[in-house]
């Protein structure tokens, strides 16, 4: 008999009774604070049951029949024409640009968008000959937004922009006015960044946000490519998964729901809108052995979705920092990645540890592995690096650890020469800011290349 000790939840209106019902247990041993980051609500379909889960690596839902623990993850993303996407895009469109013409540019650039209006402000400096409203016109022209039905005409909105150089104080304390070199450089600002990386698919990246991010970007393509011509450019995908805990690494077992709500145009009715999404959408993208007579599919639940972009939502910069990077797993310092050059280290820093994580589960050294790296402003040396493996690690944390440090130079002005990241040409970061900073294969995500690490013995 299953133990239902330390378990709780509650039943909304009619449905088995509780003994019929799934149930959470928490159960936690031995974690260390950092583990224990992520906590969410989640409702089970059936009988609508209630129940709260906590960190993925220790919460296990178990199932009906006392066989197997699992528990539901979701990861969540949205697609290019998301408002706060489109802003993360035009931010890196300007990133691109003044890096293209001046590797040494400091950039620190935000966008917001509502309507009829797009703003950027920031603080830029740079040798770069940049036309901001050009930028923000053809970045939202290839988007899709061309026509104020679809949320914004990108020939005929107003473009303001407010940009002033960085300042004074902030360059003489990070970079000397450009007088220092690489391994001299500090970092921009104070703050934490996380690395993550599981072994539970080839991206070495969770399956719920592999899955949530490819199928807002088929949702794009079919768009694009006009399989779905009624399609427009907001949208927003999530998916949920099954999974079973393997001391401490993720085994994905069946997805259990799969949400999209997309923008449409006026003429498509539901029934066509669910067809042609799973069809097109839902089938290429989701391997058919995640998929089962049980899997749910909520397709445009809310019934209507013609209002979208700018037009529906305003848009910021920074907005969708979860969705860029691990779906939730793992843990998150607090900052965005969009529009900022590399000496800011909530990019430059995120980018490394992702490295230095995935290069720890590619060479057998764990199953899954987070590396957190903190800064002071001005100071090129981390403050701290630290490493969690779930226990799966196949030697000591510690060694794992002596080996980061070993192989990886978390030094800002070193993690741009070694991630080649002044490099601006070829939309290299407008790339970044819609599908994922992570898991991509991309020559441009120069953080993906793996280093195989050997520890001594």
């Amino acid at each position: 008999m299953t133990d239902r000790s330390n378990c709780f939840g509650f039943r909304l209106g009619s449905g088995p009774m509780w003994s019929e019902l799934p149930y959470m247990r928490i159960g936690i041993d031995g974690v260390s604070p950092s583990s224990v980051t992520t906590r969410s609500v989640t409702a089970q379909a059936s009988g609508m049951f209630l129940a709260l889960n906590s960190t993925p690596g220790y919460c296990a839902a178990a199932m009906k029949g006392g066989d197997m623990d699992t528990f539901l993850f979701t990861s969540e993303s949205v697609n290019e024409g998301h408002p706060d996407k489109l802003c993360d895009q035009v931010s890196d469109a300007i990133l691109d640009a003044c890096l293209e013409q001046d590797p040494e540019s400091k950039v620190a650039c935000e966008t917001v968008a509502k309507t009829d209006t797009v703003m950027v402000f920031g603080e830029i400096t740079t040798k770069a000959k940049v036309n901001y409203e050009k930028i923000v016109r053809d970045t939202c022209r290839g988007i899709g937004f061309t026509s104020p039905d679809v949320g914004l005409d990108a020939d005929h909105c107003k473009v303001l922009v407010n940009i002033e150089e960085q300042s004074p104080d902030i360059a003489q304390g990070v970079h000397g006015h450009l007088t220092k070199k690489p391994e001299e450089i500090g970092a921009g600002d104070q703050g934490h960044m996380f690395g993550y990386a599981t072994d539970e698919t080839l991206e070495l990246m969770p399956l719920t946000h592999v899955l949530a991010t490819k199928l807002g970007s088929k949702l794009t393509e079919v768009r694009k490519n006009m399989t779905c011509p009624w399609l427009r450019p907001d949208g927003k995908t999530q998916v949920t998964v099954e999974y079973k805990n393997d001391g401490g690494a993720m085994i994905p077992i069946r997805v259990h729901t799969v949400l999209i709500s997309t923008q449409h145009d006026e003429t498509v009715t539901n029934e066509q809108i669910a067809k042609d999404l799973k069809e097109h959408v839902i089938k290429p993208v989701i391997p058919a052995q995640y998929l089962d007579e049980k899997t749910i599919f909520h397709l445009n639940p809310s019934g209507r979705f013609v209002i979208g972009g700018p037009h529906g939502d305003a848009g910021l910069t920074g907005r969708k920092i979860i969705i860029d990077t691990y779906g939730g797993w793992g843990a998150h310092g607090g900052g965005a990645f969009s529009g900022k050059d590399p000496t800011k280290v909530d990019r430059s820093g995120a980018y490394i540890v992702r490295q230095a994580a995935k290069s720890v589960v590619a060479s057998g050294l764990a199953r899954r592995c987070l590396v957190q790296v903190s800064y002071a402003i001005g100071v090129p040396e981390p403050l701290s690096v630290f490493v969690d493996t779930y226990k799966t690690g196949t030697i000591l944390e510690k060694d794992i650890l002596t080996v980061i440090k070993e192989n990886f130079d978390f030094r800002p002005g070193m993690i741009a020469v070694n991630l080649d990241l002044k490099r601006g040409s070829n939309f290299r970061y407008q790339k970044t800011a819609a599908y994922g900073h992570f898991g991509r294969n991309d020559p441009d995500f120069t953080w993906e290349t793996v280093k195989f690490l050997n520890p001594k013995a």
